[in-house]
């Protein structure tokens, strides 16, 4: 964990993100755990609501009235450091070391393909924007948070930030993987124009 998370998560909002990372929590359970006041914590959850990191999950029953309840969205989720990124970083070395250049890549789409399979609408055929809107759904389940952009007739899925950013930093190949994802997805033509530079931003262009 770097420095700059390690000073969030001993902050009041840290401290409750972590706390919600365990079970959910009304805003009195939270006042309890931190000593704090009701609208103290009440800030605090607002602006983690406003920067997409926890939600409201329904209601508790309370002595006197129902008390809404707080859980981590996957953005939340997402602060904490992940052991997975260091293993998949080393598989993916292996893999790469064994496998020729052109191996290594058809196995990522494969891979892209095989996580396709099972998340394609059962609906029938639908418009290619309808598809590639849905198609946002598997990025936004390992951490990403994509948005569809239309300009001209041109549909592109573009995030901020990269859910497999630490991955992508070391094997860039990572992102045919995604682009197989999508393709798969929207049943059509992706073409892959990720920023690398820096922090990894996803684009991909439907055509």
């Amino acid at each position: 964990m770097t420095k700059h998370n390690e000073r969030f998560f001993d902050s009041t909002r840290g401290r409750i993100i972590s706390m919600l990372r365990d079970s959910t929590a009304t805003v009195n359970d939270l006042s309890e755990q931190l000593g704090l006041t009701d609208n103290a914590v009440r800030a605090h959850l607002s602006t983690l609501e406003r920067d997409g990191l926890v939600r409201q999950s329904g209601l508790r029953k309370g002595s006197r009235k129902p008390h809404y309840a707080y859980e981590l969205t996957n953005e939340g989720e997402h602060l904490f450091p992940k052991a997975y990124d260091s293993l998949l970083n080393q598989l993916l070395s292996v893999l790469k070391q064994r496998l020729t250049p052109r191996a290594f890549k058809d196995a990522l789409r494969a891979v892209g393909q095989s996580l396709a399979a099972n998340r394609k609408s059962k609906e029938g055929r639908q418009n290619l924007e309808r598809r590639a809107h849905d198609a946002l759904n598997p990025l936004r389940d390992i951490g990403g948070n994509p948005r569809l952009e239309k300009n001209r007739g041109t549909l592109t899925i573009s995030s901020s930030s990269c859910p497999l950013a630490t991955v992508v930093a070391e094997h860039p190949e990572t992102c045919e993987m995604v682009q197989t994802l999508i393709s798969e997805l929207v049943d059509s033509e992706v073409k892959e124009e990720c920023d690398r530079t820096g922090t990894p931003r996803c684009r991909f262009t439907v055509s």
